[in-house]
């Protein structure tokens, strides 16, 4: 989900899964009445809902903002038939230690399910 896409998500009602573990932050004070101004405007979201709406979005701006590195191998081709090359850059490490990290939390929370 994008950033322009979070007042419209807001309005709706779905809600996704969320981890068991807890972060804990300390917000700006501009930052802080920033999102006071969203709770006001959005009363059936919670901080914490807003918040990770806002971590998700801003998360995957990020990762589409991480630059393209052509390395040497040659991956595919494009629909003009120019070749495309393997991705150097910080993209792909990022995508596997997310994948990493996702089965790790998927695992624990499968534990802590079983454990119910």
């Amino acid at each position: 989900m994008r950033v322009r896409d979070l007042v419209e998500s807001w309005n709706s009602a779905a809600d996704k899964g969320r981890t068991a573990e807890e972060f804990r932050v300390r917000l700006h004070l501009g930052d802080a009445a920033r999102l006071a101004a969203l709770r006001d405007m959005f009363p059936s979201r919670t901080e914490e809902e807003l918040i990770t709406d806002l971590l998700a979005a801003a998360l995957q701006e990020l990762e589409e903002s991480l630059p393209y590195i052509p390395g040497q191998r040659i991956t595919a081709e494009d629909e003009h038939g120019d070749p495309i090359h393997e991705d150097v850059g910080p993209t792909p490490r990022f995508q596997e230690l997310t994948r990493k990290h996702l089965q790790r939390l998927q695992r624990q929370q499968t534990r802590q399910a079983a454990r119910r």
